[in-house]
Parts: C-alpha cells; sequence; structure tokens
C-alpha cells in the first residue's frame, strides 16, 4: 500500500508540473507586448531595448534568446524554451517572452 501511495504520489507530481506543448510566443519589453508569433514559424526577432536589442530566434518549435546586452547573460544561457508556460527574462534590458500553449502553464515551485 506504501509503494502504491508513493508511486501516485510521483506520477501526479510529474503530471502537475508539465505544462504541454507551446504553440505561440508572447514577446515582453518594457512591461508592454512587443509581439506574439506563431513558434511553427521559423523566425528571428530583434526587440530594442534600453541596452541595445535583444536577438530572440524561433525554430521548430522552440524560441531562446541567441543574443543580449545583459552583462550577465542568464536570459541567453536558459538556452531552447519548448514547453507552456516556460519564460527567459533579461531585466537589465527590460526583455522577455513567454511560451503559450492550449495546455496552459504548468507549476513551478513559485505558483505551487
Amino acid at each position: 500500500m506504501l509503494v502504491l501511495g508513493l508511486a501516485l504520489v510521483a506520477a501526479s507530481a510529474l503530471w502537475g508540473w508539465q505544462g504541454g506543448n507551446a504553440t505561440r510566443v508572447r514577446i515582453w519589453q518594457g512591461g508592454k507586448v512587443y509581439a506574439e508569433v506563431d513558434l511553427a514559424a521559423t523566425r528571428t526577432l530583434k526587440v530594442p531595448g534600453p541596452l541595445g536589442d535583444t536577438v530572440i530566434e524561433i525554430a521548430a518549435g522552440k524560441a531562446r534568446i541567441a543574443a543580449d546586452p545583459s552583462p550577465r547573460q542568464y536570459c541567453v544561457r536558459e538556452g531552447w524554451l519548448t514547453q507552456a508556460g516556460e519564460a527567459a527574462i533579461c531585466l537589465p534590458n527590460r526583455t522577455s517572452f513567454e511560451l503559450l500553449g492550449a495546455g496552459g502553464r504548468g507549476f513551478d515551485s513559485l505558483s505551487y
């Protein structure tokens, strides 16, 4: 019974933290929506910010920040994002994006 209970808890934790497949990217600049684009299209966007341009790449159902003028490059190190609810944030340049999908947002440690 204990093993069954642990398996049920583990399965529901894995299921609850998945956001599903993303279908769109919403890009923010300075607290306002800059663009919303389909993830199926391959494109590169340059989003102007106070420090310079942030380059966002979209390809084959995934997105990433390829280049950013911010000093520490945390958002560039995030790499490719694929799941709905995932986001990359470049605070010094006030630019970010989030992935949207039909499954809604997954849970993370902050929303838990």
